[in-house]
This record gives structure tokens, sequence and C-alpha cells, in this order.
């Protein structure tokens, strides 16, 4: 019989990565309390429509990459429902945000996840099939504040504080503005006509791009062509005054704010809801692949899918890569950490394993981190075992149990103390 393995693009994330993985997320979780951000939880699975609306049916994520499956109806009067794996979480979040009336309070909403998403791309480093991102959105109705330049900078000051906390050396904020609804059209449409004469000339996803999502071609990392895609026009020279006085607002609040940035007018997005400002904090640890996070304005996407004016930005964090460019620092080790548990009880004897089994819950409660032995150990076999994972190695023979007074031995100094069990909490502890 085959050995079953976890699917391709997919993987299992096992101690000790999974306590980097904790820390990040504690860390997030820590600093967007700082700025008043909620946590929100939403399905990993939506109507298939609300990615078609908001995404965009032509951008690859709809078009190519989404799992998508119908689910059947379970009733003559029920209708089959298209169902997709979100590929994405803003939509979802913009959805939760309308479908419970969040907007009624007249209040901005400062929301963040954390949690998988799912696409169908070719696997590379670390981009998985199933991947992980921490994501936030600050979303409202106008008269809020929720169009204000002054929410972009905090968000993109909120992320270069976080990137710090994490200790991530090096990273690069690449900013630009891709103007209003109307101002994105007309650059598609100059766009579309500057690639004519040159598309039998580029690779064939970007032949695919100039007809249905042009703007995608800016974001082309095949090395060829690169020549022909620094002569296009600029999106910048079709941004409308709004556009220009909103962007100039939000690089003067981040230069007040002394966070540095660099000017990237072929950084889009390819998704359809993004307008005005778009961004991407960059590491140059993960290659060619070098985008840690993005995000971007999406003033119309509430309005896209059913719900009233709310203007937003928002942004999401790619955990895997954000992983690896922490282990690349040499922040984190990757082998297995050694002596990480506070004790290991060592029962001498099966008759002592339900005595152990109570010492151990008196230490774990008062907060140690406690490896619990076996009795049917040779003592040599449980020093073996302790040395591995534990400072201290706590011998729970009869002795010792009739007394109250325990053996413990450091395996860092090699001292050997007998300890009385009403002080054995804080002789561990220190």
């Amino acid at each position: 019989m085959a050995t079953l393995k976890a699917v391709r693009g997919t993987r299992d994330l096992l101690p000790p990565e999974t306590e980097l993985w904790n820390r990040i997320e504690t860390t997030a979780r820590a600093v967007f309390a700082r700025y008043n951000f909620g946590e929100i939880q939403t399905p990993i699975f939506e109507d298939t429509t609300l990615f078609a609306r908001s995404v965009g049916e032509e951008t690859d994520i709809v078009s190519k990459e989404m799992f998508t499956w119908e689910d059947r109806a379970r009733a003559q009067s029920e209708k089959t429902q298209s169902l997709t794996l979100r590929p994405e979480n803003t939509a979802g979040v913009v959805r939760a945000y309308i479908e419970h009336g969040l907007g009624e309070s007249g209040q901005l909403q400062k929301l963040y996840y954390i949690g998988p998403q799912f696409r169908r791309e070719r696997p590379q480093k670390g981009r998985y099939r199933q991947f992980w991102q921490i994501g936030a959105e600050v979303i409202g109705p106008p008269s809020a504040g929720s169009e204000s330049p002054l929410r972009d900078a905090e968000v993109l000051e909120m992320l270069a504080t976080l990137l710090d906390e994490l200790g991530i050396k090096g990273w690069a904020l690449e900013l630009n503005s891709v103007g209003s609804a109307a101002d994105r059209a007309k650059y598609n449409d100059i766009l579309r006509a500057a690639l004519i004469p040159v598309v039998g000339q580029i690779c064939q996803d970007c032949q695919r791009r100039a007809v249905t999502n042009p703007l995608r071609v800016l974001d082309c990392k095949v090395p060829e062509d690169q020549p022909i895609i620094e002569t296009l026009p600029k999106i910048g020279d079709s941004l409308g005054e709004d556009s220009k006085e909103h962007f100039a607002a939000v690089t003067a609040a981040l230069d007040s704010a002394g966070v540095t940035y660099k000017l990237n007018q072929r950084l889009v997005r390819g998704l359809d809801y993004y307008t005005r400002t778009t961004f991407e904090f960059t590491h140059g640890g993960l290659g060619a692949q070098n985008a840690l996070l993005g995000g971007g304005r999406y003033d119309g996407l509430s309005e896209a899918i059913g719900g009233p004016k709310a203007p937003g930005i928002g942004f999401a964090i790619g955990l895997d890569r954000l992983v690896l460019t922490i282990q690349a620092q040499n922040l984190a080790q990757k082998a297995a950490p050694t002596q990480v548990v506070d004790a290991y009880i060592a029962p001498l004897g099966e008759s002592l394993n339900a005595v152990a089994l109570v010492l151990a819950r008196e230490l774990r409660q008062a907060g140690l981190r406690v490896e619990l032995g076996d009795g049917s150990f040779r003592l040599k076999k449980s020093f073996e075992a302790a040395n591995k994972i534990a400072r201290r190695i706590v011998i729970l023979g009869e002795d010792e149990h009739r007394s109250g007074i325990l053996t413990v031995k450091d395996f860092a100094t090699g001292a050997q103390v007998k300890v009385p069990r009403g002080e054995l909490v804080e002789f561990l502890k220190g």
C-alpha cells in the first residue's frame, strides 16, 4: 500500500517551527491591540460570486487559481450554490461588515484576522496552495474619516512597527497610487493601447493580461519583458488632482513619522478593488519574489458587493514568507531546541506513576513547563530522555514520596540537591 503524504502545495507545521509561528502571531496581536484593532474570524469558504465581484473575474485568482465546487442541494426546494475556498480575506471581511451592519455605529471598524487562504497556483519557495495570512482592514462610513490619508499613513506606520518588533532587518516599503476608479479606468485604456504594438514581444501570460487585465503586465517578473515594460506609460500621469492631493498627504504624514519609503509607479496591485494608495513591504532575503506583505485602499469595494459606501484600506502578510525571512536572519533556530522544559519528572516504578501525575499537575498549575516520564523506564533511560528536553530532572522514588523531599538534578551545572516538595515550584522557577 502506498504511503499517504500531504497534498502537493500543502505542508505540515511541526515543532519547533510552530513556536516561531505562535511568537509572530502573539507579536502581531499585541501590536494591533495598541492601534485599537479587534479580531474578526470569517468562514474559510464563501459564495463564489463574492470573489468574482470583488477581486475581479478577469484576474488570475478568479480565472485560474480558486478552489471552487458546486454545493449540491439537499432538497428539491433548494438551489445548488457555487462555493469557493477563500483565496484572500478582504472580500470576506467587507461582506461581514455589510451583513452585520457594522457601519451603522458611525465609527471606523478596525479589524484584523489570522488564518489560512487557498490558491491553486504553482507551489514555490514560500508559496503554498494552502497558505496563512495575517491581515487587517480599516473600513467605515466617510463621516468617520475612512477616506482620510491619515488612515493610510497610520496603517503603514503600524506595519513598520510590527516588522521592527519582529526583529526583521532591511525591509523596504514601496509605495504608489493607482488613483480613483475613474483614474484607473482611464489608465487601463491608455495602457491597453500602448501594449498593442509590443504585445507579441512579451510573455504569454502578459499577452493574455494585455487584453483582460493590462495593469497586471506591470507586475510581470519575466526578465526579458522588463525593457518593454519600462517604456510603457506611467499611472502617475493619469491621476486626477484629488488623487494627487490624497497621495501627497499620505507621503507627508509618513515623512513626519520617520517611515522611509520608495515610490514605485509600477506597483499597481492586480485586484480590481484597489484604488489610490497601494503598497508592498519587501525584503531582499526572499529572492525575486521578494514581497513580505502588500495592500492598499479599496474605496468602492463595499458598493461592488451590494453594500453602502464604506471606503477602506487594508493589507495581508504572507506568514509563510515572513517565517522564511526570520529564519534566514537567524532570529529563530531551525533545529529542535534543547532543554526547554523546566522539569522532567521521573517516577521510579510504575506504582508511582499516579503520584508523579499529581506532582506534574501541581507544577503545571504553577506555570511551569513539565514533561512526565514513566515508571517502567529504568533510571538511566529517564536521565537520557530528560537531558534531551529539560533543564532539570526530578526523581520521585519511594523514599522521596514518603519523606516529601525530592531529588533534583540540574543538567547545566551537574548539581544534584534535595528539595522539599513545598519549595519545589520556587526552586524550579529560580
